[in-house]
């Protein structure tokens, strides 16, 4: 049994105390009545969400959406009921009656906050350590916008990220990445504190964690802090004015807690971290903080009053702003409107009609160079496209030819060095597309697409319009081998919910792929390009923007057998279009560069491209499993199952199957012919 703890210091006032207290109170009925979830963590970090959102955070909770606020992001998602309570309490628009239905179905209070479920709440988290990136992408935007449309005596984009993370979270590598990222580029508007509570599931932290953090940050290039005692407020209050000072580097303040703060026999212990306390020991502990009411979900009426004060205290900040906006608009009309539509996310008209069209000419090439000519040719009209590759430029061709990179000393540059950190560039991607007014992309090979598959999956649950640049697609990429050779990529990046990926088949089809990927709403989406050259398809690309249309139609009349493919395997189709024609058998070639796109066309479209009955043979160069939907009771899917190999793309293909004859064969085979 834990001993219990001394009562907290004196607070600044007594109000204040009651305040605090109030958050673990409702942290600690809430979970209790849902019989799970966290209650251990809010009641420790419980004076530290007061100091921070009644005297630093630049908010105004009448207006969640202000532009110019200071985001938060709590990263130890498990303590939800730490950021609900506070939301509750500021007035963001939760009742009481939400915090009652914590971690109920279809309620505000989900287990772990969730990004567009509650008003207030800035990202999805529960993923440790995916909060620490998504708040270093929010300060790496901040940065950027203020750098791109402040001007003397005009400052428009002002404020600071702050993030709460726990010892988890700097376990998960990704903490390391975006850290490491985060000091390298000098990002002083980002404010992190660390929950330093020694407690884990499993027990003491010592049993797996004996890290020095505060040492490690400061090898990363952060300034950092430490509170000894979370409960001194004026110690923590004078360590955020400190970090806020400090301009030229991120800042990490360690705080020393105590899980279950407040209860008699569970504080310090394992057993408040995830599970309810029990109904007696919840007595118990509102008995040992001198709380007034043993009922479940009491506020005091004059704690509410208090935290509500909080809540409109940035309102006279938020007034001002907004004329100070008025008068950027004025003094700098063109640039003011440019802020303004960065704010609505609408693209500037006709930002696609640079967009080339391919020939025979310039058309013959690999998916990823056709894809660095379109991007950079549309660039100049899509100023809110922000990103850039995980070390390989040269690769991905990705680069900005008419920007300079993102640095401490041009925080105005639109090309990022994610450095290779493809997990740590994925949720930074999705902090910035949280904070608004930037369109991220990220590239790397695909292959590696597994290592950030975490952050694409909250990309795609918060539904975040991010865009990734995948290339070396598959075992074409020849002689680097099975290692970096994708295989079942392809379907299970197809499996998650809400993201959409395109496999361009040829230079057209990029084109396309480009349009449909800037002017995305609903999630992520994936361009997947080839490492080799890959022939200009006649017909190729109107048709993308549906998923799948008709590139070759059956001679003849009607079609007897339907090819399928996308990517490079497109070409391997139409060439066993024509062997096919030579045995008398009319096939249809039907690109699908999207199966996401293909399956929200209607069912009469999707019928007219894969007629009913029709048997169909689908080719790809990798796992088939995401076929088999498409292909239906009469067809068959050549794919891969085994890895690759190191040798010649050509080479590769041949061994493995992928051929245009053997698509031949296969239809033959399906119609009954030898």
């Amino acid at each position: 049994m834990a001993s219990t703890i001394a009562p907290p210091k004196p607070a600044t006032s007594s109000i204040e105390q009651l305040a605090i207290d109030t958050i673990r109170t409702l942290s600690m009925d809430a979970v209790q009545k849902a019989e799970s979830g966290h209650p251990g963590t809010p009641m420790a970090l419980a004076p530290l969400a007061y100091v921070l959102w009644t005297r630093h955070l630049k908010y105004d909770a009448a207006d969640p959406a202000w532009p110019d606020r200071d985001r938060f992001v709590l990263s130890n998602g498990h303590a939800s009921m730490l950021l609900y309570s506070v939301l509750y309490l500021t007035g963001y628009g939760l009742t009481l009656d939400d915090l009652k239905q914590f971690r109920q179905w279809g309620s505000k209070t989900p287990g772990h906050p969730e990004h567009g479920d509650t008003v207030g709440v800035e990202t999805t988290t529960g993923p440790l350590g995916q909060g620490v990136a998504n708040a270093v992408g929010m300060a790496v935007a901040e940065a950027h916008l203020a750098a791109e449309f402040n001007r003397p005596g005009q400052t428009i984009v002002d404020h600071h990220t702050y993030f709460i993370a726990g010892d988890g979270c700097l376990m998960e590598g990704i903490s390391h990445e975006a850290a490491s990222f985060a000091g390298h580029f000098k990002l002083g508007k980002l404010i992190g504190f660390y929950d330093d509570n020694h407690i884990t599931i499993d027990g003491k932290t010592e049993l797996t964690y004996t890290d020095d953090a505060g040492k490690r940050f400061e090898a990363y290039g952060w300034h950092v802090q430490h509170v000894a005692d979370i409960n001194d407020l004026e110690a923590v209050d004078a360590a955020i004015v400190n970090a806020k000072a400090v301009t030229d580097q991120p800042s990490l303040i360690v705080c020393r807690t105590h899980i279950g703060y407040g209860s008699p026999n569970k504080v310090d212990s394992e057993k408040a971290h995830g599970e309810a306390l029990g109904v007696k020991e919840v007595e118990l502990t509102k008995q040992n903080l001198g709380w007034p009411s043993l009922e479940p979900f009491f506020v005091p009426p004059e704690a509410l009053e208090h935290w509500r004060a909080a809540g409109r205290r940035g309102a006279p900040v938020r007034q001002a702003w907004e004329k100070a906006r008025a008068a950027y608009a004025a003094a700098l009309p063109e640039l003011g409107a440019e802020y303004e539509r960065r704010l609505t996310g609408k693209r500037r008209p006709g930002w696609d009609e640079s967009i080339p069209a391919f020939t025979k000419d310039n058309g013959n090439v690999a998916t990823r160079a056709s894809s660095a000519l379109v991007l950079n040719a549309f660039d100049g009209q899509v100023p809110e496209l922000f990103g850039g590759a995980a070390d390989l430029n040269p690769s991905t061709l990705t680069y900005l030819k008419d920007s300079p990179a993102f640095d401490p000393t041009t925080y105005a540059g639109r090309n990022i060095h994610f450095g290779i950190r493809e997990h740590g560039m994925g949720a930074m991607m999705n902090g910035m597309a949280l904070h608004g007014s930037l369109l991220p992309f990220g590239s790397t090979f695909f292959i590696f697409s597994d290592y950030m598959r975490p952050a694409i999956r909250l990309a795609a649950l918060m539904q975040q319009h991010v865009i990734y640049v995948f290339t070396h697609d598959s075992v074409g990429l020849g002689e680097d081998g099975p290692t970096h050779q994708p295989i079942e990529q392809l379907s299970t990046m197809r499996a998650i919910p809400n993201a959409t990926l395109i496999r361009p088949a040829d230079a057209n089809e990029v084109a396309e792929a480009w349009r449909v990927a800037i002017n995305h709403e609903g999630g992520p989406v994936s361009l997947v390009l080839t490492r080799q050259k890959l022939p200009l398809l006649q017909g190729s690309g109107p048709g993308l923007a549906k998923g799948a249309y008709v590139l070759a139609e059956a001679d003849g009349g009607a079609p007897q057998v339907v090819l399928m493919s996308s990517g490079s395997e497109v070409s391997l189709a139409v060439d066993a279009r024509t062997a096919l024609a030579a045995r008398g058998v009319r096939a249809r070639v039907v690109s699908m560069p999207s199966f996401e796109l293909f399956a929200r066309q209607p069912a009469s479209y999707r019928d007219s491209m894969l007629p009913p009955g029709i048997p169909r043979v689908a080719v790809e160069a990798g796992h088939p499993v995401s076929w088999y939907r498409w292909v239906g009771d009469r067809g068959t899917v050549i794919g891969l199952d085994r890895f690759g190999a190191s040798a010649p793309g050509p080479t590769v293909y041949k061994e493995l199957g992928l051929t245009a004859a053997g698509v031949t064969a296969a239809a033959l085979k399906l119609l009954g012919a030898s």
